[in-house]
């Protein structure tokens, strides 16, 4: 089997059940959830494979969950059946509260960086907000789309701030202040 096909050569592109323009929102959100899914596979390659095994289990998870959320939205038939569901959100939730537990307590904002995997975990961070911000314009534009995605990116952008502090904690690489910030985070 080729890698290429041509098809695309028109500036269209195949979903599943359909044919669009390769710059529809649809096909940028979904996009956008594939850079996201890239930028974790970078942070995998950086983690230590003995400190940071939970969050390794984590990502593989996560990362199967994109590759969900992405076909879910590609997916123009008129029987769908979507894989994307609750529990993922569920236990994104769940590892939030036990990595903020173990990173030390924030009260300012935080300058997104220090050790290259915490670093890169930020990047993701950033590109599932963009991926979640295109998802809600979707949704206001085509009202047939999982709205689940949304709430999954949101928590999935959460998960990767926690993950990425956990990340340098157990490095012992600081977390750098936002020097003009005030207390934004109180207990």
């Amino acid at each position: 089997m080729k890698l290429y096909t041509k098809t695309g050569d028109t500036g269209k592109t195949s979903l599943i059940g359909g044919r669009v323009d390769k710059d529809s929102l649809r096909v940028e959100t979904y996009g956008a959830i594939d850079e996201l899914n890239s930028f974790i596979g970078k942070a995998v390659s950086e983690l230590d494979r003995e400190l940071f095994k939970d969050i390794l289990i984590d990502l593989e998870t996560i990362q199967h969950e994109l590759f969900d959320a992405g076909g879910d939205l590609a997916n123009v038939m008129k029987e769908r059946h979507y894989k994307l569901a609750e529990q993922p959100i569920e236990v994104l939730e769940s590892r939030i509260d036990a990595l903020s537990d173990e990173a030390p307590p924030l009260q300012r904002f935080i300058l997104p960086g220090g050790a290259p995997a915490a670093a890169t975990l930020h990047i993701a961070r950033t590109v599932a907000r963009r991926a979640e911000r295109q998802m809600v314009t979707l949704m206001k534009e085509i009202e047939d789309v999982p709205t689940i995605v949304q709430k999954y990116l949101n928590r999935l952008s959460d998960y990767l701030f926690a993950a990425a502090r956990v990340v340098n904690f157990r490095l012992k690489v600081a977390d750098v202040e936002y020097i003009r910030s005030g207390n934004v985070f109180k207990k």
